[in-house]
Order: structure tokens, then C-alpha cells, then sequence
């Protein structure tokens, strides 16, 4: 169980504080839920039952998850899926486990895509572009947490940081 004051990562709301645990009056007696606040959103409030199987809920990574996560970042393998439909389903089923190394292949992916698209003078497709904004967003608006760096500049960290690695 999450404790009141705690980040965690609750599925497509991203990263939210737990401001309470309490059960909701009008509902079924005994069921605890989660009063949440979206970080990214402030005064938006969210109420998860605590015992949820249908939501991805987890602690946001700590510093030294986030460090091994940058280490690895070049061997991550990105999504190898020539067909668009079947592309799309394997993104899809990535950002359904809101993890950070899923959110990783999905921006590397897409990442290469733009680049060989535009040596054939061609723009990334719709779904690329959605994809790796949800990727993005979610990606940076955990990590930027533990770094203590503002959300806007964790695409640029991340560049920095594998660039320096590539040179050594």
C-alpha cells in the first residue's frame, strides 16, 4: 500500500502525489481508495480503489534506478516491426506497462524512424508522432523527479548524458 505523500506513477495519469486513503461515501462499504493529484496537473484530483488490478500503479524509480536506466539506454533494442498495424499494436502494448524502459524503446524507435524517413524526404507517420509524445511526456515527467531537473530539460540530459558516453 501507498502511503499519504508518496509519488507514484498511476497509469495514464502519469506521476501523482497520494494525498489520502480513504474509503468514498456512497460506495461499496469497506473499499479503500486512493485520493490522488497528478503532479503535471495541479488541483486535479483522481480516486483509484487501492486494491485495483486494472490500473498500473507503482512508485515513481528512484535516483539509482534512473541511473542504470540512462547507462542502458544503448542497448536498449528498439521495436523492429516493418508492418504499420502490427508496429502500432507493439507500441500500444509497450506503453500499457507504463515502464520506463518501454517508454525508452518507443522514443528510440521512433527516434530512428525519423531519421531514415527523412533520408527518403519522408515525415514520420501520425501514430510515430503520437507515440513518442506519450513516451516522452511520460518518460521525463518521472525521471525529472529524481534528477531534481525540470521536466522541459530531461530530453536534453538524456542526449547530453549518452553523448558524453559515445565519446569516451
Amino acid at each position: 500500500m501507498f502511503q499519504v505523500g508518496e509519488l507514484i506513477v498511476c497509469d495514464h495519469n502519469g506521476v501523482c502525489r497520494v494525498l489520502d486513503v480513504t474509503q468514498m461515501p456512497g460506495l461499496q462499504k469497506g473499499v479503500l481508495y486512493y485520493e490522488l493529484e497528478p503532479v503535471y496537473s495541479k488541483g486535479s484530483r483522481i480516486y483509484v480503489p487501492v486494491d485495483s488490478e486494472k490500473l498500473v500503479m507503482r512508485r515513481v524509480s528512484t535516483a539509482e534506478e534512473v541511473e542504470e536506466l540512462l547507462e542502458a539506454i544503448p542497448e536498449i533494442e528498439t521495436i523492429g516491426i516493418a508492418n504499420e498495424k502490427k508496429r502500432e499494436e507493439q507500441y500500444r502494448e509497450v506503453a500499457r506497462r507504463y515502464d520506463c524502459r518501454g517508454w525508452v524503446k518507443i522514443i528510440k524507435t521512433v527516434h530512428m524512424r525519423k531519421k531514415s524517413r527523412s533520408l527518403e524526404g519522408k515525415k514520420i507517420t501520425y501514430i510515430d508522432e503520437k507515440y513518442m509524445k506519450l513516451a516522452q511526456e511520460n518518460l521525463y515527467g518521472e525521471i525529472s523527479i529524481p534528477l531534481k531537473i525540470e521536466r522541459s530539460r530531461v530530453g536534453d540530459y538524456i542526449r547530453d548524458r549518452i553523448g558524453d558516453k559515445e565519446k569516451k
